[in-house]
């Protein structure tokens, strides 16, 4: 351990961190971690899932230290490794400091458990994850200054350091900050754009543009204390405000400052945008938020005419840091997915979870591309992509990289009495997204039943668009499929996203009622069947959202290229949806059209249920109705609905409502 301060010392003078694996038996790394501890009188962070001494801090928690400096830290991740904690860690570490870091025995690490897999990987137990780490284990025996100690071995001896001295910042511009700070106070762009690594002063430089500005700035960010380095070099003229609240605000400013934008919903992002004459953002480029290439792709591309600035030296710590190399290395932050152009001919092939083992450049290079192209990827998908069950990938692969990528997810299957359950809303298994969603809002309570595969996300880098790869990566996926019933897509609804399944021969079947926080668009859901089963459940799902759209329209802002079916029937399928409403916990808007064509044949008042399918707001509703809060009026609606179906029919109501609330003892 003094060996281990000495050179922590002499790691300050020349401005770096490293990264100190302590491996095997749990009660074997507690010792060496509680006398690292004790060396440093206990000012040591540690980030674990079980209780510690303090300072402690669980994984989850970490993002609410961000914008904190520590010196040293301890990493627990024997029993489960949530490695967006991990290196959001690292970035909080100044130069001079170690990362401990704890993890099972070498030689048997690949087939333990890992409990953070529950996040990630839908299954109902902890899963081994051999392919990450596999691939995390040669990324660290790959890096000359990171340390790895087993346990029954020595401490491996210290390399040595023969970096120059470095020369800590002393709060002025550096020579890259300065220069931007010139360039935005003569900018006449109304967007300005900061992109960078962690650790490369963005936000300070933010600070320092608010500080030097003649007129006023409005601060907004993720969270108060992700903008504690802006308000410190602000200083007296720093002023925040959370996005929700500055959006419902009428606050004025010349400037509107962004720290990390990228993880503020893109549609929130853009009405705060609209309210101010300049707009300043900063986001990281690569890390755990998301990538900041995306985000200039994706986002920033619907703002042509802006400024975009890259910092590229770090200013927290020195160019070149091993701690800095390695958590890049093994998670893969390295943002150039879209910096060599894949010319040539392509070959279209599948590509298997073994080669993050066998051929790791081909799956790493796919990575990149499906992260550049979805800003909001995160350690999480790859931690999925790499150990999750049921993951199938295709790339268009050319000479000199992938042109495109896709990656597709096992779903439904699920047995006749759970999938009846998840349509009655008693049940909600983790998973299956689009199989769930046809049960829960869909006409067929065993429609779980049926195997489809969802494809999660499809890309096509920039410069290969336009040639047909996505349509030809969605032919070979569904050439894969033979064992399933249908294809699934579930996508932020726009008339060009939509054109494109629709080519892809992929019918709508699930229009939803709530704009998504992440694109500002409304969920949408398509299949294209490949059994007759297939074919039977999309029929009709396609036909019950054409007959709905005729009072679903009302609740979606977006036109949507359906034929609304006029129908005055009650049919046996609303009776169910009826009683999945009246005597289960299926959601309003999924029974929508039964609700309507019950409450026109009754002659019942009816207050609450009436009032909601005419539109009336649901604050609106209580209050007219002396109804305390909004799970009391859902019970007065169910109840209401009840009413409506006894007088319609008593006995036929009676056997639905026991049929019904027998499901959820599945």
């Amino acid at each position: 351990m003094e060996e281990l301060l000495a050179q922590a010392a002499r790691m300050k003078q020349v401005g770096i961190r490293r990264l100190l694996v302590v491996s095997g038996e749990a009660a074997w790394c507690e010792q060496q971690a509680q006398a690292f501890r004790q060396a440093l009188s206990g000012d040591v962070l540690w980030v674990g899932r079980e209780p510690a001494n303090d300072p402690f801090c669980l994984p989850a928690k970490l993002t609410t230290l961000l914008g904190r400096e520590f010196q040293h830290a301890i990493f627990d991740a024997r029993t489960g490794f949530d490695v967006s904690a991990f290196a959001a860690l690292a970035g909080t570490l100044r130069a001079g400091s170690w990362l401990m870091l704890l993890v099972p025995p070498w030689q048997h690490w690949p087939d333990r458990p890992d409990a953070d897999s529950l996040r990630w990987s839908d299954a109902p137990e902890p899963i081994a994850t051999p392919h990450f780490v596999d691939y995390f284990c040669r990324t660290l025996t790959a890096s000359p200054q990171t340390l790895i100690w087993r346990q029954g071995q020595s401490l491996p001896s210290l390399p040595d350091i023969t970096l120059a001295e470095w020369r800590q910042a002393n709060g002025q511009p550096a020579q890259e900050q300065q220069a931007i700070l010139t360039a935005l106070s003569h900018a006449t762009e109304r967007v300005c754009v900061i992109t960078a690594e962690r650790g490369r002063g963005k936000s300070a430089l933010a600070g320092m543009h608010i500080q030097q500005l003649r007129g006023d700035a409005i601060v907004t960010a993720p969270s108060r204390a992700s903008a504690e380095v802006i308000a410190a070099f602000a200083r007296e003229r720093f002023e925040f405000m959370a996005p929700d609240a500055l959006l419902a605000s009428e606050v004025v400013a010349d400037w509107l400052v962004v720290d990390e934008a990228a993880a503020i919903p893109a549609p929130l992002l853009k009405k705060l945008m609209a309210r101010f004459p300049r707009v300043l953002l900063t986001t990281t480029v690569q890390g755990y938020e998301g990538t900041g290439r995306g985000f200039l792709l994706k986002f920033c591309a619907e703002f042509p005419q802006r400024l975009d600035f890259t910092l590229n030296q770090p200013i927290r710590w020195a160019a070149g840091c091993p701690l800095e190399a390695v958590v890049n290395d093994a998670l893969i932050f390295h943002d150039d997915g879209f910096t060599s152009f894949p010319e040539g001919e392509l070959t279209f092939l599948p590509v298997a979870q073994s080669a993050w083992q066998r051929q790791p450049d081909v799956p790493v290079a796919l990575y990149q591309l499906l992260s550049g192209a979805h800003y909001r990827t995160s350690p999480l998908d790859l931690r999925r992509m790499m150990d999750a069950p049921g993951q199938h990938f295709f790339c268009a692969q050319s000479a000199n990289g992938p042109a495109g990528a896709l990656w597709m997810v096992d779903e439904g299957g699920l047995l006749p009495g759970l999938s009846q359950a998840v349509w009655a809303g008693y049940r909600r298994p983790r998973g299956n997204l689009v199989a769930q969603s046809l049960a829960a809002h869909g006409g067929s309570p065993l429609a779980a039943t049926l195997s489809g595969r969802r494809i999660s996300r499809i890309a096509v880098h920039p410069l290969r668009q336009r040639e047909g790869i996505g349509q030809k990566l969605v032919m070979q996926a569904r050439q894969s499929a033979e064992d399933c019933d249908y294809l699934s897509v579930s996508f932020g609804y726009t008339d060009e996203l939509w054109r494109f399944w629709q080519r892809c021969g992929f019918t709508l079947v699930r229009i939803g009622t709530q704009r998504e926080a992440s694109s500002g668009c409304y969920a949408a859901m398509a299949m294209s069947p490949v059994t007759a089963a297939g074919a039977s459940l999309m029929r009709r799902e396609h036909a019950r959202l054409c007959r709905e759209w005729r009072w679903l329209k009302d609740w979606v802002d977006e036109k949507v290229p359906l034929d609304p079916v006029t129908d005055t029937m009650l049919t046996d399928d609303d009776w169910q949806d009826l009683a999945g409403f009246a005597f289960a916990h299926r959601p309003l808007l999924a029974v929508l059209a039964g609700l309507h064509q019950l409450s026109e044949r009754v002659i019942l008042p009816l207050p609450a249920l009436r009032g909601r399918l005419q539109g009336q707001q649901e604050s609106e509703l209580c209050a007219r109705l002396g109804i305390n809060g909004r799970k009391a009026l859902l019970v007065q609606l169910r109840a209401e609905t009840a009413e409506a179906m006894r007088s319609v029919d008593p006995e036929r109501t009676h056997r639905l409502a026991e049929q019904t609330q027998q499901l959820q003892f599945f």
